[in-house]
């Protein structure tokens, strides 16, 4: 209970913090001097959103300075709900099915409503608090795309209400007048809000949006209130329509890519509505019936020029090579294309527009491809031999491989697997290397058989070895070899370097009732793929490993070179940990630790996570935050070595 009260302070103390840092960076950001960048705000606001979705800040917008007198708005000017990728917006999609989208570009610069009069401009005011906000007339009327009357095929039209729209710069103004302002939002907003007017001659006005309120309609939905806009000679936001989700992504991964040949200004994103006009919804703080599907610095659209293929024991990957990109801060010209499966979903090609996406993942992968018509391509060749012992390889779809068990690399794969997984830290990669290369080792099994004279000629040159000296070296290896005899059942299945079936996996399947190695190997891909978090694919691809190293699991065991841990006991029996960040103790004694007392290790904080272990319990890292947010209790070093009995 006290490590709970603990977890929900930090919890309210980081929620405060990210309140007054919101506010601060909002203020900054509508007084013209943004301190922070769209997606560093988007985190700390997605962050805050996850922590206390109903919290005040994130359903108010910022406030003006006081400079100006102050206006009341005639549309409310709340802020929109987001989707910062892919995933997101169509979960926003799923609950918002739409016969058609009407897309539009998130212009990013700053809010601005004109209200009209009979068909005269009488006031321009900012968006402030999203009710109210300053009268900036003088300056708006400056601007270039600002009507001060309207007129359609040059008869003026008694149009009374609100029209809104962004004050952007051009990106040719910011470079040729205000580069010294950090980018063309900030010197709008800047020059947009200045006393003396000066510079607003320089800004210019884009609308999207209009509300007639005088009972005239002008209008009948969302596409034709742009072209009504466009018939009084404003400069409206480009819009497309899509027909579904899925063309709404395809088209964001276009304009990603156009926005920085074509457009001359700022976007950070779309607006994704519906076709009619729901003034109720818009009249909310957050409507909920539209959405802005940002860009983020996550993904990039970048051009494929080949495809090599990375090989991993039997298994040939294959790697995508295009122009350099930047993402998240990071260049990158490398991502991963998984399997033949999808890169045939994918349809890359070499010389494909393809999005490159990087959310956390360390290596960066390809997400869709991006039409574009007139491109040169050229299809993607596949090899068709292992380029080792020139066996024909197999194109299951989800993975292509060298079916030849005795492959060379195949086989020295497997034994640094064993030796990474088992934990023989002695046994290191160059001397498995050397053993396999001068043919001492062929097999699992041959670890277990090396004897310290065996190994002494790999410590001690020619001349000691003739005074019979002995090999500390050699001993050392020898003793930790015989040491780890005695396995769990996870973890001698996930030495045997199976596709996908690594200890958690491994893990899942023994709680599912195959706790014995028979149990195991007798299992169907019936079976198995009945199984939670294990699909058809992967069920057959490890009924299939199983199959093939059959023999060599139950010599092992049979004849007691390896003996098979009961399930159940120890004393961390059915808790999970995760590590983050630093540890007096290695983080790999530290999870070895866990396993000898019959627990599991995670990489990521999951609900179904016992302990997070960090030493800096306090901080507001993503992996603290998320515990706290499920009560998962977050534990120090020392509160986990007393778990496991270890004495500092």
């Amino acid at each position: 209970m006290p490590a709970l009260q603990g977890l929900y302070k930090m919890q309210q103390e980081r929620i405060k913090e990210l309140e007054q840092l919101i506010t601060r960076y909002q203020k900054s950001y509508y007084d013209g001097e943004g301190e922070i960048s769209d997606a560093e705000f988007d985190k700390l606001w997605d962050e805050l959103k996850l922590l206390d979705p109903e919290n005040a800040v994130l359903h108010r917008v910022g406030a003006d300075s006081g400079n100006f007198a102050k206006i009341q708005h005639v549309m409310p000017m709340g802020s929109q709900e987001k989707a910062a990728d892919p995933e997101q917006f169509l979960a926003w999609a799923v609950k918002h099915n739409y016969d058609e989208y009407l897309v539009e570009y998130k212009l990013d610069g700053a809010s601005l409503e004109l209200q009209y009069e009979n068909g005269n401009l009488v006031r321009a005011v900012t968006r402030g608090d999203g009710l109210i906000g300053d009268d900036i007339t003088a300056n708006a009327k400056k601007m270039r795309g600002v009507m001060p009357a309207l007129y359609v095929d040059g008869s003026k039209i008694d149009f009374t209400g609100g029209i809104r729209g962004e004050v952007i710069m051009t990106h040719e103004v910011h470079k040729k007048y205000y580069s010294d302002k950090a980018n063309c939002r900030n010197a709008a907003n800047g020059l947009m809000k200045r006393k003396d007017g000066n510079g607003s001659e320089h800004l210019n006005l884009i609308v999207y949006d209009a509300l007639s309120t005088n009972g005239k309609s002008f209008f009948n939905d969302e596409e034709d209130k742009i072209k009504f806009l466009k018939s009084c000679g404003f400069e409206t936001v480009r819009l497309e329509i899509c027909r579904s989700a899925d063309e709404v992504i395809q088209y964001r991964a276009k304009i990603m890519e156009e926005r920085k040949l074509s457009i001359p200004y700022d976007i950070d994103g779309l607006v994704v509505k519906e076709r009619r006009i729901d003034l109720s919804d818009a009249s909310r703080a957050r409507p909920d019936r539209q959405i802005a599907f940002k860009f983020s610095l996550e993904e990039a659209v970048s051009v494929l020029r080949q495809v090599e293929w990375s090989i991993s024991g039997g298994t040939y990957t294959p790697v995508a090579i295009f122009d350099e990109v930047e993402l998240n801060g990071t260049k990158v010209q490398r991502a991963s294309l998984a399997n033949p499966d999808t890169m045939r979903k994918l349809g890359v090609k070499i010389g494909s527009h393809v999005v490159v996406v990087k959310r956390g993942e360390i290596i960066p992968k390809i997400e869709s491809v991006v039409e574009n018509a007139g491109e040169l391509l050229f299809d993607v060749d596949f090899p068709k031999k292992c380029e080792v012992c020139g066996t024909e390889l197999v194109d299951e779809g989800s993975r292509l491989f060298c079916p030849n068990k005795q492959c060379s690399k195949r086989v020295l794969h497997q034994l640094l697997k064993y030796q990474q997984v088992v934990d023989i830290r002695d046994l290191g990669v160059t001397l498995i290397t050397q053993l396999f290369n001068d043919g001492r080792l062929k097999s699992i099994s041959d670890i277990y058989s090396l004897t310290e004279e065996e190994l002494a000629p790999y410590f001690l040159n020619d001349e000691s070895l003739e005074k019979e000296k002995k090999s500390l070296g050699a001993e050392k290896v020898y003793k930790s070899i015989q040491s780890h005899r005695k396995l769990r059942l996870q973890t001698f299945l996930a030495g045997f370097d199976i596709e996908g079936f690594g200890e958690t996996m491994a893990e899942k399947l023994v709680n599912s009732g195959f706790e014995t190695l028979e149990k195991m190997l007798c299992a169907t891909e019936e079976q198995i793929a009945s199984v939670y978090g294990f699909a058809e694919i992967t069920a057959h691809t490890i009924a299939e490993g199983l199959l093939e190293n059959a023999a060599e699991m139950r010599s092992l065991v049979n004849d007691g070179i390896i003996t098979l841990e009961a399930e159940g006991g120890g004393l961390l029996s059915g808790k999970s940990f995760c590590f983050t960040g630093e540890l007096s103790m290695k983080r790999a004694d530290a999870e070895a630790l866990v396993k000898k007392n019959g627990g599991s290790i995670k990489s990521s904080v999951t609900k179904d996570l016992s302990y997070l272990v960090t030493n800096d319990t306090t901080s507001g890292s993503s992996k603290n935050v998320k515990a706290a947010k499920l009560g998962i209790p977050v534990i120090d070093e020392l509160q986990f070595k007393k778990l496991v009995g270890v004495e500092n």
